[in-house]
């Protein structure tokens, strides 16, 4: 059709050139003025060979901008993805998306310009939501901000939701529950040496202070005290002022509550060291043992409560009076004591424990 339409042209152009007008030669051939200067500007005066490399070379140059525009659109798709990994199925299902829809391209291409699968993107999952699950875990979560997947898991079956504890962490992924470490502070270097547990209720009882603020700046300190072996909170004292005499005080309702500890064990405190207290336990015989200075983890039972005292309380609320501290202090404690699972414990609470090895006591 190309050749015949050059050598139409040629024809009638030597028509003109001979002295046709082109009013005339266009009406005689049926075709327009504007037609005919058209085909003459681009194919006059060639030859059939010439014609057919200029369309040839035509063909390819559409062909080169074709595939240039293709290749700068894939790396237009590219670069918008750049920034995500495509690393899972469903990221891979969304970069597919966003491309179809950011840039207009068919799902076909733009799996070939992110080098995915389609079969993955047209997958449509069977398995279910899950969304009593899902609610129930925040839920939990919302309530105990601190708590991991692994304790969401013991809260759970104590509402009667059974499941694997790998399922329950994909979920727990999924709705982006993770809890985010807070900064330690640095460790000490050396060899460490399990501390001995002891092997009943009331053996040896651990102590300290917790310091905390006020949202108008004033401190305030709690005193903590911390049965050993059930790992029972006895006490949580929340003051602007925490004496050795108001400590030999405490320790003294504890005991009209639950009985003597034979030891406590505490750090060097001044209140700790105070004539009020070595004048309490020459009076009621019992051992208190000082842990060596700068040994925190000698101490490593009350250490390790205050740790999640302070990361599940006191960084949890604001406190502006001292009465609401001590309500709120007071609830934690009730909480922690009866509802909180233990893992050091078998994951039950330290309350359970304690019946639990009064039970094994009374059965001996």
């Amino acid at each position: 059709m190309f050749v015949h339409n050059n050598s139409y042209v040629k024809s009638r152009a030597e028509e003109q050139e001979a002295g046709m007008k082109t009013a005339d030669v266009c009406r005689k051939h049926g075709i327009s003025e504007a037609t005919f200067y058209k085909y003459k500007a681009k194919f006059g005066g060639m030859d059939v060979s010439d014609a057919r490399k200029l369309k040839a070379l035509e063909e390819e140059n559409a062909k080169l901008k074709k595939l240039l525009a293709e290749q700068l659109l894939d790396n237009a798709i590219l670069k918008d993805v750049a920034a995500k990994k495509l690393v899972t199925p469903d990221a891979k299902r969304c970069a597919v998306a966003h491309a179809c829809e950011r840039h207009g391209v068919s799902q076909r291409r733009a799996c070939k310009a992110l080098f995915v699968d389609r079969s993955s993107v047209r997958y449509t999952s069977i398995r279910p939501d899950d969304a009593i699950v899902r609610a129930a875990m925040k839920t939990v979560a919302a309530e105990r901000r601190r708590f991991g997947y692994r304790r969401i898991h013991i809260m759970l079956e104590r509402q009667g939701i059974v499941m694997n504890q790998k399922k329950l962490r994909r979920l727990y992924r999924e709705e982006k529950l993770q809890v985010r470490k807070r900064g330690g502070r640095k460790r000490a270097l050396g060899t460490r040496r399990p501390m001995i547990a002891p092997g009943r209720t009331n053996e040896r009882w651990s102590l300290d202070f917790v310091s905390d603020a006020f949202t108008d700046g004033r401190r305030f300190r709690v005193l903590a005290i911390v049965d050993d072996f059930t790992r029972e909170c006895l006490a949580l004292v929340a003051d602007t002022s925490l004496s050795g005499a108001r400590v030999a005080r405490e320790l003294d309702a504890i005991i009209a509550r639950r009985g003597r500890s034979c030891t406590i064990v505490s750090d060097n405190g001044t209140e700790l060291t105070s004539m009020a207290i070595l004048k309490w336990c020459q009076e009621s015989g019992v051992e208190w043992h000082y842990i060596a200075p700068g040994k925190p983890m000698q101490n490593g039972f009350v250490e390790s409560f205050n740790g999640r005292f302070r990361d599940e309380c006191l960084n949890e609320t604001l406190f502006s009076t001292l009465t609401q501290a001590r309500a709120a202090i007071d609830l934690w404690k009730e909480d922690y004591n009866q509802n909180r699972p233990h893992s050091a414990l078998g994951n039950i609470t330290p309350i359970e424990f304690a019946i639990k090895m009064a039970l094994e006591k009374q059965a001996a």
